[in-house]
């Protein structure tokens, strides 16, 4: 079922906590999210197969799925991407990805020549015109792909954040927001410990994104900051730990015995 984040009439945005089976022994828990912008549409990060119908259902309630403009893909992996075979079939739309990436994404598909529906973007970003609105694509390489994009959208004032504020969560605790953000840290710690490549790149992101106004910041698992207290005591958490490579010593890397 979708979860309004947004809507003034004209656009809106749905997020998607429950359309993966996330019970022992079944998939990640993982997110979606629809952007509508005056009859215009674009999915950030729409999943594998098992996320498929949900998604077309619900946009049709706004524009016909062959009219999806956009997949905005954070990074290539399957909980990302993984259905991409079955939104060309459906729409005609195009799939943004980092540049690094581009040639990656048809081996999710049949192999037909989908050359022309992929677009690269550069490694500093861009900004992509959807209906009347703009949604800004952000660095966030290394977090934790090597080519790896964030989405701001500036009218809902949301930062699609991607795996960086991951928790690793149930669906029915991801759906919730965060309320106390110190108490929901160690639901994220481990994840960014491993996921996050380094604190430099770290620092480098809080100082992009703290001059974007920002009302929510919502990860592809896990739960959603909401509030300005939330969205900036999460940009200072991410800007202080230490993860990655930070944390690797020889012992790590020792031939097994």
């Amino acid at each position: 079922m979708a979860v309004e984040l947004f809507n003034d009439g004209k656009h809106i945005v749905h997020a998607f906590y429950d359309l993966v089976d996330d019970s022992p022994g079944g998939a990640v828990q993982c997110n979606q999210f629809l952007i509508v912008d005056h009859g215009h549409g674009a999915l950030v990060d729409p999943g594998g197969n098992m996320t498929y119908t949900g998604l077309l259902m619900d946009m049709q309630k706004y524009f016909s799925s062959k009219d999806l403009d956009f997949i905005l893909a954070s990074h290539p992996d399957p909980d990302i991407i993984a259905s991409v075979n079955k939104w060309f079939v459906a729409s005609h739309c195009k799939v943004m990805i980092s540049s690094l990436w581009t040639r990656f994404v048809p081996h999710f598909t049949t192999g037909k020549d989908v050359s022309q529906r992929i677009l690269g973007i550069p490694d500093q970003g861009t900004v992509i015109q959807l209906g009347q609105s703009k949604i800004l694509a952000l660095p966030a390489h290394f977090m934790h792909a090597e080519g790896n994009f964030q989405f701001y959208d500036p009218v809902a004032k949301i930062l699609f954040s991607g795996d960086l504020g991951a928790s690793l969560v149930t669906h029915e605790q991801a759906a919730t927001p965060v309320t106390d953000f110190y108490s929901h840290v160690r639901y994220m710690e481990g994840f960014h410990k491993r996921y996050i490549v380094s604190r430099k790149v770290c620092r480098f992101w809080a100082n992009m994104v703290r001059q974007l106004d920002i009302e929510q910041i919502v990860p592809q698992h896990g739960s959603r900051f909401v509030g300005k207290q939330a969205v900036g005591d999460f940009i200072s958490w991410v800007e202080g730990i230490e993860c990655g490579v930070d944390l690797m010593t020889q012992n790590s890397y020792q031939v097994p015995h």
